[in-house]
């Protein structure tokens, strides 16, 4: 990094200490809210930051500040933060860090830890949490002089918001924070935006002029780069239909012309049919993701591409690329789009219909039989009763691909789920992350009966700061998704998977002080989301479904995304 000595200013010639250099610091970037755990090597810390402008929101383990910083993060464009002591507290973060490095999520997680001069000898609650977190994380300090404590936070801020971002861990060992100093060193901002060249850009165009079947590609980048607005005008000026990964619903608004879904394991067969019949793929801000491509060797064989990615380690890194276009996603797009602006007009109108047509074909019928709850019925209808300030802070399981495959997204920060990693126990900090950050929006905290136990704690967050989060737990008494799989790939051996023995989640709920209620049959789903979207306060709705409902359609393990099986339920 490129830093310069300087004096502080007058006005601060008292000399801080190094506690007191990080919490200035994170009030100078603006950070107004961090998640965290206090303890012995972070107390230091945590003594300066009573009475500052950051408001400290505690939570009950520390995986849940990570989650709830990720969240925060991805809801509000911000970088999020989060901080735990050494040790244990250090190490219950990792999952959290893992989760917004395979998310690409701006993040920085400050961790204190024991003195130097007793480093290196196993003293307590030591870890190395720098070399834990090596493979996790964009960049990662362990700080030795206190004059360095600003300009190491203002570039792990930039480090974790640019280029493609991830999170970034500081480390601070106990003297440090004590350590005082009346000299600061400061950190200048480096020019690094990549962009593509005009030969680029027009290949681009050409190939996309050329193709007969081309199909958009959008991938999480779309949101990451804040290229939302050009990818819809993209999509809108050319006529090619869209699909969307996981991470990035929303993009292109439910419902839109064009828009055929989800691709993948759990996409609609409209969506997977196109990208097998494509003959171009215009990648925008994806990684090919195996979830997405299902049989690699087999996805989209008779397709080129062209993939738009600010990390060039991901073109080519698993299919051939036709025309790699590095760099800033949002302004190379802006050029592509100007430039098939000045040419002929892109034709693909026989094949928008034949996708358009295909999507018809696939509706969903809500309608189904019997009086139990049917989770994608009560999705569906829950996302259109929200409105467009609905976010979904989704769990992992089952509900994590219904919420995906049912609910109406208008923009990218209404679906905020853990994709990369798959993490259970990401719901309920979530929505509080998600909450907070856009304290107007209808936030609903979307989870299973495994997911919601592995955080469950996070209750006592949500009734400390009387957050008005709405939470639906749906409760088949089994780890669901678990359960699907060994069903039909391996042979119904129910394995570790019954979950029958789960306590009275209403009982729980209203043990932490939160408003809740159950709701068993479809005829009490209209009332119960009424009931959930109108209460001030927080709310648990307990649903309970079907143990034997599954996820359709899948792509099994092995096939490639034209061989979906497809259900009834």
């Amino acid at each position: 990094m490129t830093v310069s000595t300087i004096q502080m200013p007058a006005h601060e010639t008292t000399a801080q200490t190094g506690a007191s250099l990080v919490v200035s610091t994170l009030e100078r970037m603006g950070v107004d809210v961090v998640f965290g755990y206090p303890g012995g090597a972070i107390m230091p810390i945590y003594d300066a930051i009573a009475g500052s402008d950051v408001r400290h929101y505690l939570c009950r383990h520390e995986q849940g500040a990570a989650f709830a910083a990720d969240a925060y993060a991805r809801t509000s464009g911000k970088v999020g933060v989060c901080m735990a002591t050494s040790g244990p507290g250090a190490t219950n973060l990792v999952t959290g860090i893992a989760n917004a490095m395979l998310d690409s999520v701006p993040m920085v997680c400050i961790t204190g830890n024991v003195p130097q001069a007793v480093m290196g000898t196993d003293a307590f609650q030591e870890v190395d949490i720098m070399g834990v977190t090596m493979p996790l994380v964009k960049h990662s300090y362990l700080v030795r002089d206190a004059i360095d404590i600003p300009a190491i936070i203002e570039e792990a801020f930039h480090i974790a918001r640019t280029g493609r971002p991830g999170p970034v861990l500081i480390d601070l060992p106990k003297d440090i924070q004590f350590q005082t100093t009346a000299e600061i060193r400061a950190f200048h901002l480096p020019n690094d935006n990549a962009i593509a060249d005009s030969a680029t850009i027009k290949a681009a165009a050409d190939a996309i002029r050329s193709a007969k079947r081309p199909i958009i590609y959008i991938g999480g980048g779309a949101k990451i780069s804040g290229a939302v607005e050009t990818v819809r005008e993209f999509a809108a000026m050319t006529g090619i239909p869209q699909v969307s990964t996981l991470n990035a619903l929303g993009t292109i608004p439910t419902g839109q012309d064009n828009y055929l879904g989800m691709l993948g394991m759990h996409g609609t067969r409209a969506a997977n049919d196109a990208v097998q019949a494509s003959d171009l793929l215009i990648v925008v801000g994806a990684r090919f993701d195996d979830r997405a491509t299902g049989k690699l060797a087999e996805f989209a064989p008779n397709a080129g591409v062209i993939h738009f990615d600010v990390d060039a380690s991901e073109i080519g890194k698993l299919r051939a690329v036709a025309v790699p276009v590095v760099g800033d996603l949002k302004p190379n797009l802006e050029a592509l789009n100007r430039e098939l602006a000045a040419g002929d007009t892109i034709n693909v109108r026989d094949w928008s219909d034949q996708c358009r047509a295909q999507m018809a074909q696939c509706a969903v019928d809500y309608n189904a039989p019997g009086d139990g709850v049917f989770a994608p019925a009560l999705l569906n209808q829950l996302s259109k009763m929200a409105g467009p300030s609905f976010i979904a802070a989704c769990d992992v399981g089952q509900h994590q691909m219904w919420v995906a495959q049912h609910c109406e997204f208008s923009r990218p920060q209404a679906h905020i789920t853990s994709g990369g990693l798959g993490a259970m126990g990401f719901g309920l900090p979530a929505g509080i992350g998600a909450k907070l950050a856009d304290p107007d929006a209808c936030v609903v905290t979307i989870t299973g009966d495994g997911g919601v136990m592995m955080n469950i704690q996070e209750l006592a967050t949500v009734n400390r700061f009387k957050i008005p989060l709405k939470i639906v737990l749906l409760d088949n008494s089994r780890l669901g998704m678990v359960r699907q799989w060994q069903e039909f790939f391996f042979e119904r051996n129910f394995s570790e998977i019954d979950l029958s023995d789960n306590p009275d989640f209403v009982k729980v709920a209203e043990a932490f002080g939160i408003e809740a209620f159950r709701v068993d049959h479809k005829d009490q789903v209209s009332d119960g989301l009424k009931r959930l979207l109108e209460t001030d306060g927080p709310i648990l709705a307990h649903v309970i479904i079907n143990p034997e409902d599954n996820v359709w359609p899948l792509v099994p393990p092995g096939k490639n995304n034209s061989e979906m099986m497809e259900g009834s339920r």
